[in-house]
């Protein structure tokens, strides 16, 4: 990272959560495919988050944001709001330490998600996206509960959680051109844009978003945080309206450009991911192999590190696709 560029989250931070993190979050694997490396003209290295505990990275900064609270707030338990996968991050981190979890999830999340986030062991709260502010709902139930409120990405903790990811792919491949991330709320973007940058100054960040799902590209574009209408994107975990306060300014530095795909080359890229490299990813996971797949890359990027974001995908919708 140039000296100049200053973050709220540093290297240090990301590596101390890799270590505090180490007892529950999984290494997972990196993967190559001769086939997709034919289509997209690159050498691509996956790196596997549909393969972690829960079912997607989410878990890095949840844990890291739970196991970093005081002891003595912990016994109060935890509230967080979420379409499915921190949701579940969420409740696997507190029942690893035994404490209650509370969840706000939108009433229409991924059934698959609602079902494994209640299998383990958490209270789950519904709420209408279209009607009702999830932050002012997981704050409500805070604030009922006296619980701690564990933000899915806008948070110095989280985000240093969600950029040990890039920092394991960076360590076993260190010689990337470029990383491709997908862009939610920015948790994931901004903690691999530090990490990548911080050991690799001179590697390409790039971000993708789903067309319909744009808010980061818009900001990006206006030099300010942009809301959207709620997106209907088939990527759930992707349905964002505004970019993070915290994230939006580190995206703004680090962030070299964010690539746009449609609902259809994102089916494509699950249903290749699927037959060809035998992974299964869900739509929010397939988001960032899609450009590379489709050609949307800058010219001149011969090794591209990928990062599949989960893999927790509803079996009515996978079988429609």
């Amino acid at each position: 990272m140039p000296p100049t560029i200053t973050t709220p989250v540093t290297l240090d931070d990301i590596r101390a959560a890799a270590q505090r993190i180490k007892p529950i979050a999984r290494r997972t694997p990196l993967l190559n495919s001769h086939s997709f490396d034919r289509e997209a003209g690159a050498k691509v290295f996956f790196k596997c988050e549909n393969m972690q505990k829960g079912g997607a990275f989410k878990i890095r900064g949840a844990a890291n944001f739970i196991y970093s609270i005081p002891a003595e707030d912990r016994a109060r338990g935890v509230v967080a709001f979420s379409s499915g996968n921190h949701a579940q991050a969420v409740a696997i981190a507190a029942r690893s330490l035994g404490i209650s979890a509370t969840l706000a999830m939108a009433q229409d999340a991924p059934r698959a998600k609602v079902e494994a986030t209640r299998a383990r062991g958490a209270r789950i709260v519904t709420y209408d996206r279209f009607r009702e502010d999830r932050v002012a709902v997981g704050k409500k139930l805070a604030e009922e509960t006296g619980a701690t409120l564990v933000p899915p990405y806008d948070h110095p903790w989280t985000i240093a959680g969600q950029g040990t990811a890039v920092l394991e792919l960076l360590e076993e491949v260190p010689d990337l051109d470029a990383i491709v991330v997908c862009i939610g709320g920015g948790g994931l973007m901004a903690g691999s844009a530090i990490a990548a940058k911080s050991v690799r100054p001179n590697i390409r960040v790039i971000g993708v978003e789903p067309a319909d799902a744009n808010d980061t590209y818009l900001s990006l574009e206006a030099g300010k945080r942009v809301e959207i209408p709620p997106p209907a994107t088939i990527a759930d975990g992707l349905r964002a309206q505004i970019p993070g306060e915290l994230t939006f300014p580190i995206m703004q530095r680090l962030v070299d450009e964010v690539v746009l795909v449609s609902e259809d080359e994102i089916r494509a890229t699950l249903k290749f991911l699927l037959t060809r490299l035998k992974i299964l990813t869900e739509p929010s996971g397939a988001v960032s192999a899609a450009p590379v797949l489709f050609k949307k890359l800058p010219s001149g990027l011969g090794r591209v590190g990928v990062v599949l974001s989960g893999g927790n995908v509803d079996y009515e919708l996978l079988a429609g696709l």
